[in-house]
């Protein structure tokens, strides 16, 4: 059993052992579920090393038969682009357990439960090389998230709920289709051994077959991203959700789609991938334009922020069909630093709705008299969302916007509005709920951060300014895997300077 099967087992044994600790100790759970976030992440540092070592190939892999017919192995492994996903997972579980302690009170070994399995479902989606393996863990992560958002949310987290399941059901309706479409033209689920094949022949898809399917795996990962105009059940979802789940769909969740964009839709048909590469950049721009236009107006801190996830992840999907090497690796180093910054505005926002119990805008004012270190955190936070210099945010959206700019300037052009436009609305909500005069209800419920909040917050800042001067700490494993999804798209070597290289001459 290697270190990354360990790694999965333990969230999923220690939400089996959450359900038969008393759930009237509310504090055992707790605890215990932070020891077992905590072990998992301390696991997953483990990972580094060797799968840096051992750049462009899988490491920790096990591969052997899980059902015999049809022919599903249990297929994982984990190489540069899955990495820092899955500790960005359990990097965050723990911060999501901590965020939680006071303010969930209603079920709280069911909360702890259903937290423990999400993070053993998107784990499992960021390790697995087996299609029906990936699909089982996507099926996984779903769930927890349906009940963590239908149980624990606020006042329309009924409705929020079942559109969020309605939507990523109809995509994965889509995925399975085209997954046993796959293996009745190939005899196997096994990815690495789909990719061998179509390499040397063995397997090949008339154009139309490529496209169909390109488009069943595409609209499924879109959902999930979410792309412009298939967005529309996330505000509502983030609107809703307690913040644990907030930070969870916001940071990992999201990821799930544009990391099966890379890992499964450009490598296993990239004729299609090119084909529609257009009508798809065009989408992934007018998200990013109209997810900013759209926050500049919302009246609710968290739905603010919701539609900010739509325009950063329309970045992502730019960067991926730029299909440049510098642009692939922004796109993948974006997804990192929207999981930081991103959950970190979540937790944040959080700490202000459990003082004020309101997510208006309008009820807010004059939060830094009362709050200065709330206050600083949230600004800096606020600065790295829209893309400092020595911040995170900056290094993706430059790296992404200079890969638009090699495969078409007007694709950068555009794209550069949504980073004008992510400037206005995150400084115009800190003009309003963080100066001006204080309101009586804001300097009676407002109080300044205790050390739990610290540690919750603390990290993320610290990872903010990392990963903003020195991305050569996470780059270099990412550019070596994205190189080689790239050479089975153009079917040669990339030949565009790596991200990393890039990031250097800075």
């Amino acid at each position: 059993m290697s270190l990354l099967d360990i790694l999965l087992l333990i969230p999923a044994a220690g939400a089996l052992i959450a359900l038969v600790l008393p759930k009237d100790n509310p504090g055992l759970i707790r605890k215990f579920t932070l020891f077992v976030s905590t072990l998992a992440f301390l696991l997953s540092l483990g990972l580094i090393g060797p799968t840096g070592a051992n750049a462009g190939r899988y490491s920790f892999e096990t591969n052997t038969v899980w059902i015999e017919y049809p022919a599903i192995r249990y297929h994982v492994g984990v190489d540069g682009l899955s990495l820092w996903l899955i500790i960005l997972s359990t990097f965050l579980t723990p911060i999501c357990v901590l965020v939680s302690w006071k303010h969930i009170e209603d079920r709280v070994k069911e909360f702890h439960v259903f937290l423990l399995f999400l993070l053993f479902g998107v784990v499992g989606v960021f390790v697995a090389l087996d299609l029906f393996l990936f699909f089982v863990f996507w099926e996984v992560s779903l769930v927890p998230m349906y009940f963590l958002i239908g149980i624990w949310g606020h006042d329309r987290r009924i409705y929020a709920a079942v559109k969020f399941f309605l939507y990523t059901m109809a995509g994965s309706a889509l995925m399975l289709t085209a997954m046993i479409w796959i293996y009745n033209r190939a005899g196997t689920f096994d990815l690495p051994l789909l990719l061998d094949m179509l390499r040397t022949g063995q397997l090949s898809f008339t154009a139309s077959e490529g496209f169909w399917l390109f488009l069943a795996f595409f609209i499924a990962f879109a959902i999930k991203v979410p792309l412009f105009p298939l967005h529309t059940w996330l505000p509502d979802a983030h609107g809703e959700a307690p913040t644990a789940g907030s930070v969870m769909l916001a940071s990992v969740l999201l990821k799930l789609g544009t990391y099966g964009l890379v890992r499964i839709s450009l490598p296993l048909f990239p004729g299609p991938a090119h084909d529609n590469a257009p009508w798809i950049i065009a989408l992934a721009i007018a998200g990013i334009i109209y997810g900013a236009l759209v926050a500049m107006v919302q009246p609710n801190m968290k739905r603010l922020v919701a539609y900010s996830s739509v325009s950063h992840l329309g970045f992502v999907v730019l960067g991926i069909f730029t299909f440049t090497q510098v642009g692939l690796d922004g796109a993948v180093y974006q997804m990192l630093n929207h999981g930081i910054s991103t959950g970190a505005l979540f937790i944040l926002v959080g700490l202000l709705y459990e003082r004020r119990h309101s997510l208006e805008i309008a009820d807010y004012g004059g939060v830094g008299t009362v709050a200065p270190w709330l206050s600083s955190a949230f600004v800096i936070t606020s600065l790295a969302s829209v893309g400092l210099p020595l911040l995170n945010n900056f290094v993706g959206e430059f790296l992404v916007l200079q890969g638009a700019a090699q495969a078409r300037f007007l694709y950068a052009a555009l794209a550069g509005t949504g980073v004008i436009l992510s400037a206005v609305y995150m400084l115009w909500l800190v003009q309003r709920a963080f100066y001006g005069p204080t309101p009586e209800p804001v300097r009676h419920h407002i109080t300044d951060m205790n050390p739990r909040e610290w540690a919750l917050v603390l990290p993320l800042l610290v990872m903010m300014v990392w990963m903003g001067v020195g991305p050569q700490s996470f780059l270099p494993a990412i550019s070596e895997q994205n190189r080689q999804v790239l050479e089975l798209v153009s079917g040669s070597p990339a030949q565009q300077k790596s991200a990393q290289e890039v990031a250097h001459a800075r």
